[in-house]
């Protein structure tokens, strides 16, 4: 592949990130060069690969992390809400796609799923009967059903009811709009039709080495091939660093001041995976219960029906696994050099602060496979071990940044870094990343490319692809958004 001195936007990582702002960019001006940059042989192979991370459309139909409840016994949903617009703004932009027939076939990165949620004992039956109440208020949620009896969980997620007696005191909702998704074949697509149609291509097994500022243009990156050790440098006017949890290490580098107090803790992840297809065959959910008291977010249990590669799977999980790694083919030293004297406050303060989630992890990474099977029998009573094996999953970065009380705060949820003009920004952190993108990189093009999001001809296309954007989400805007979106998305 032959470089250009000059782009316009050079993306680190050729994850759905980099491949949704690159698309979003030549679509609204086509004739701007862009560059993707990826260490790796092939596109969507961390973070965005599909055994890599849950798959879950993450619209807050199901997982309660998003909906806390107050002392006095109130379910609050507002965070809910803002994740779920965010999920159907993503749904509106792959269906823009599949209408413009840039995607030929829907179900090959999206499936029906229904999503429920789960609990055992009589206060979380309470709190999920309130999350339901608070749920049919609103419109995005209002169809909700929620049950305590164990002949509707029989109908609606069979498996996990086997040998259930009536004195166990459990509670379930349901909402069937649920998706599953295969980001790792999104993302290739995504990326097919950048090359395809405009002539984008992604520089393969080659690393960004750092990132310098230039009076000239803006930034001068620096590269390696990884394979012949060949050095280059190109210019760009815009910089994205979407490379997952290498975001952090190049973000370290950059001359700007926004990047202090940033740190990272990394977590890894794994699955129990069935490999009995009659096992396999007798659920078609996604079903979600809650973490344990003192637990982190990223630890809720759930029990999913998967399809990758055209092949219906089941796992359960997630179970966190400590390794130094920020990405899944990274080094064991990247934790290391990631520390630095302007972050070790923050560093510091979370561990401090966070003791409850180094207890977790140790509790984690000490479990066996026997323990794992035991976490798995309290949603399948009478699973069998040699059905199940274990998977590994996609290494995490949680964000760490400063606290003026704390010294620092670990951040759950993803984190966009940028410089005061918007000419370099960064992505950092995890869940519900992949579900959120498009919203996340409608922000990224916002801060870096005012021009094209404030002309009219930009505002008019981008009401086109995205009709949610800059808009209020009535109830009459989100059903009928809806309503077309799963047409077009055959849902």
């Amino acid at each position: 592949m032959e470089l250009r001195k000059e782009y316009d936007l050079i993306c680190v990582g050729a994850g759905i990130m980099s491949a949704t702002l690159a698309l979003l960019v030549k679509q609204l001006k086509p004739d701007l060069n862009v560059l993707i940059v990826e260490r790796l042989d092939k596109v969507a192979q961390e973070s965005s690969a599909a055994w890599n991370n849950a798959g879950t459309g993450h619209s807050a139909l199901c997982e309660l992390n998003y909906t806390p409840e107050d002392e006095d016994g109130h379910v609050k949903i507002k965070k809910a809400i803002n994740i779920c617009t965010q999920f159907e703004t993503s749904k509106q932009y792959w269906s823009f796609l599949v209408a413009e027939g840039l995607i030929k076939d829907p179900k090959s990165f999206i499936t029906p799923v229904p999503h429920h949620s789960w609990v055992k004992g009589k206060d979380n039956a309470d709190y999920l009967e309130n999350r339901f109440k608070a749920f049919k208020e609103h419109f995005m949620f209002n169809t909700i059903e929620f049950t305590r009896e164990v002949e509707k969980m029989q109908q609606w997620f069979p498996l996990m009811m086997h040998n259930r007696t009536e004195d166990e005191v459990m509670a379930a909702s349901r909402i069937d709009r649920g998706t599953e998704m295969n980001y790792g074949s999104l993302t290739a697509q995504l990326f097919d039709i950048l090359e395809k149609q405009y002539d984008t291509k992604v520089l393969f097994n080659t690393e960004v080495e750092d990132i310098d500022p230039d009076h000239d243009v803006e930034w001068l990156v620096k590269m390696e091939n990884l394979n012949t050790g060949a050095k280059n440098t190109v210019d760009a006017e815009h910089v994205f660093i979407g490379a997952g949890g290498g975001s952090l290490l190049l973000l370290q580098k950059v001359e700007i001041d926004e990047k202090d107090g940033y740190g990272g803790f990394p977590v890894s992840g794994e699955w129990l995976v069935c490999k009995n297809p009659d096992i396999i065959n007798q659920h078609n959910a996604k079903v979600y219960s809650k973490a344990g008291i003192g637990d982190p977010p990223m630890s809720v249990p759930h029990l999913d029906t998967r399809f990758i590669n055209g092949k219906r799977e089941l796992l359960f999980g997630p179970f966190a696994g400590f390794s130094p790694k920020f990405l899944k083919e990274g080094s064991y030293l990247d934790l290391l050099k990631s520390i630095n004297f302007d972050n070790i406050p923050s560093m510091w303060g979370v561990f401090w602060h966070n003791l409850p989630l180094t207890k977790y992890l140790v509790e984690q990474v000490a479990m066996s496979f026997e323990d794992r099977m035991d976490s798995l029998r309290v949603f399948l009573k009478d699973a069998k071990s040699e059905d199940w094996e274990i998977m590994v999953a996609g290494q995490r970065v949680q964000t760490i940044k400063k606290d003026e009380f704390e010294g620092g705060s670990l951040e759950f949820g993803t984190q966009l870094v940028s410089s005061k003009d918007g000419r370099i920004t960064c992505l950092l952190g995890a869940s519900p990343g992949a579900s959120t993108s498009v919203k996340i990189m409608l922000d990224v093009l916002e801060k870096a490319f005012p021009e094209l999001t404030t002309s009219e001809k930009g505002k008019e296309q981008l009401s086109k692809m995205v009709p949610f954007y800059k808009k209020e989400v009535t109830k009459e805007l989100f059903d009928a958004q809806l309503e077309r979106v799963t047409q077009v998305l055959e849902l």
